[in-house]
């Protein structure tokens, strides 16, 4: 059964164009993983300073091989080195660009798509 990761991530406002960036630096990482299906970057509109961090996932074990592969580490770290090389240590000198995170996890249940 597919499953969903959701990572709400707290990110104050002077630190969204750089947590834009770590991701965009990222981008095809996960992609090649097996068992990845989708991943999508919500920036907040209105009411909240939380991105949702979306990703769907084959099933539960295809995530945590994941999360555990070098990949994963390597996305990590380079958005880690990519900092320090702007000269912002973990963001603009201020730590991570997120403030908290927290993942929440579900089964999918129902899905649509559009017909035709």
């Amino acid at each position: 059964m597919a499953v969903v990761k959701i990572n709400a991530l707290t990110v104050p406002a002077e630190m969204r164009e750089e947590l834009e960036k770590r991701f965009a630096n990222r981008a095809g990482m996960v992609e090649s993983a097996d068992g990845f299906e989708w991943f999508e970057l919500l920036r907040p509109l209105e009411g909240t300073d939380q991105y949702l961090v979306y990703t769907r996932w084959r099933s539960e074990e295809d995530f945590q091989t994941w999360q555990q592969s070098q990949a994963f580490q390597r996305g990590h770290a380079q958005a880690a080195e990519a900092a320090k090389a702007q000269g912002q240590g973990h963001g603009h000198g201020h730590g991570p660009a997120a403030t908290g995170s927290q993942v929440w996890s579900f089964e999918v249940v129902q899905s649509a798509a559009p017909k035709g």
